[in-house]
């Protein structure tokens, strides 16, 4: 995410429908980006008793962070927002094909008018990217929260978004939401939506595991076969090992665990 996006984000987030004003805007982006809202003095007391251990471009991982990869914990959007940079910046950084969403920047999306999301999409050319990975919480407020994290994915040359949920259809009407806000400024007005079979979740913690693994599954297959259709299954083996690579990424990054 540019530096143009977070200040777009900081000065413009909304709570539902009503008018906030600038400062609260701030704030309460703030804590979606931080998951914590606290003073100044707070922050420093924060910053002792929980030290950051990788900054990754624009991702921040404190140490509660990464140990909610030792599970079983659901995981937070700091550790989806990682993992969306590394995914930009380093795996598929040569890829102009696909455009990874950060967490917190699809959870404004909703509250965003369309000269703010205009400017979101211009600057990463969002209407020439084939695919575009949304990582969508349910959270229904633009403060932090929600319960289930699931990805929608649009396929321009399939002409369709696709939505991935590992708990049935828990994020259908959220992904249909931020898809009719969205597929106009993107320049796929006709873009159908299909809720897609997937690898369904057998705990109540582990879908955020789910769309990063969903996430890497779907990138790998679209750089070979430029499509979505004809997806095979996730395998479970990959989701059961996922937090252990997670933790391995993170260290070889300089991170701490």
């Amino acid at each position: 995410m540019l530096p143009n996006d977070r200040n777009t984000i900081r000065q413009h987030a909304r709570q539902n429908q009503n008018q906030i004003t600038n400062q609260t805007a701030r704030r309460a982006v703030h804590r979606l980006k931080a998951g914590r809202l606290n003073s100044s003095s707070n922050n420093n007391k924060m910053s002792k008793a929980d030290p950051i251990s990788l900054s990754f471009h624009d991702s921040c991982l404190r140490m509660s962070d990464v140990q909610l990869l030792h599970g079983p914990r659901w995981l937070n959007d700091q550790i989806l927002s990682f993992y969306y940079e590394y995914l930009s910046h380093a795996k598929y950084k040569n890829n102009n094909d696909v455009y990874f969403i950060a967490p917190e920047v699809t959870q404004c999306m909703k509250y965003m008018d369309e000269s703010e999301l205009e400017m979101i999409f211009g600057e990463h050319n969002a209407v020439d990217k084939p695919f575009i990975f949304f990582a969508l919480n349910d959270n229904g407020t633009a403060e932090a929260g929600g319960t289930h994290w699931s990805l929608l994915v649009l396929s321009r040359p399939e002409k369709t978004f696709y939505h991935f949920d590992s708990s049935g259809n828990n994020n259908l009407g959220v992904a249909m939401e931020l898809m009719n806000r969205v597929k106009e400024l993107l320049g796929v007005r006709q873009a159908k939506f299909r809720s897609m079979r997937c690898l369904q979740q057998a705990n109540g913690y582990d879908c955020g595991i789910h769309v990063i693994c969903m996430t890497d599954h779907i990138a790998d297959y679209i750089n070979r076969y430029e499509v979505i259709e004809g997806l095979p299954p996730l395998h479970i083996d990959t989701v059961k090992a996922k937090r252990a690579e997670l933790l391995k990424l993170i260290l070889s990054l300089g991170g701490k665990d």
